[in-house]
């Protein structure tokens, strides 16, 4: 169990997870300590007044950019052009919307906190944490974030406040993840939105090989930018 006193940054070996994925206690949300998890198939997830909790659960909800899927009502909202995307360019204003209640559970917490917030902030500063926004009239209406490392980029969390602006900003990810050679997208947790979007659940011990080889690869480190044929 990690102590919120140790400059120690190593992890439990993730075979020890409890059967709910749950894997450590505590520690903090250093730069250098986050990065040592996200190597290693594990990430943060607590409530505000709990210590920080590591998680790494079996299976593992991931996407291949190749198997994206894409609902014809999305479709149309994609080929209207509903929202200007980017990349890059408010990751804060995302995390902070993304920390926001949900519209069908407007008296909902949050597992963002202030403190999550900055510890990622800090982590996008060094070219490895990155947002995707969707603008409607100047408008930040829905968005994603998520750290990247290797050829693996490990989605977050997402926030939509008109309807499809989320996934819109997350087709335009995949696609520019796939042309840049992104293995996969880690989604961590299952849900039927992710399903519906083309994620899968495979193991842990698949998922941690196939971070293992990831890592391997050269990292797209620095402000992102989508392709210009890819920008709407």
């Amino acid at each position: 169990m990690l102590k919120s006193t140790t400059a120690d940054l190593r992890f439990p070996p993730v075979e020890l997870a409890s059967p709910e994925g749950l894997l450590a206690v505590g520690g903090d949300l250093r730069a250098e300590r986050l990065l040592e998890a996200y190597r290693h198939g594990i990430f943060p997830w607590y409530n505000p007044g709990q210590p920080i909790l590591w998680w790494s659960p079996d299976p593992r909800a991931v996407l291949f950019p190749a198997n994206l899927k894409i609902a014809r009502s999305l479709r149309k909202t994609l080929s209207r052009k509903k929202f200007d995307v980017t990349l890059d360019t408010a990751f804060r204003e995302v995390m902070r919307h993304c920390a926001l209640p949900r519209p069908g559970n407007p008296t909902g917490g949050t597992w963002i906190t202030p403190e999550m917030i900055e510890a990622y902030a800090v982590l996008h500063d060094r070219g490895l944490a990155h947002s995707v926004e969707s603008w409607r009239e100047d408008k930040l209406v829905g968005g994603l974030y998520g750290v990247a490392m290797g050829n693996a980029f490990f989605g977050e969390s997402m926030f939509s406040r008109e309807t499809d602006a989320s996934k819109v900003a997350f087709v335009h990810l995949v696609r520019q993840l796939e042309r840049w050679g992104y293995a996969f997208i880690d989604c961590q947790l299952s849900s039927a939105h992710l399903f519906s979007l083309g994620a899968e659940e495979i193991r842990r011990y698949d998922f941690m090989a196939r971070l293992e080889q990831a890592l391997k690869q050269s990292e797209r480190s620095g402000r992102w930018r989508f392709d210009a044929d890819l920008r709407v």
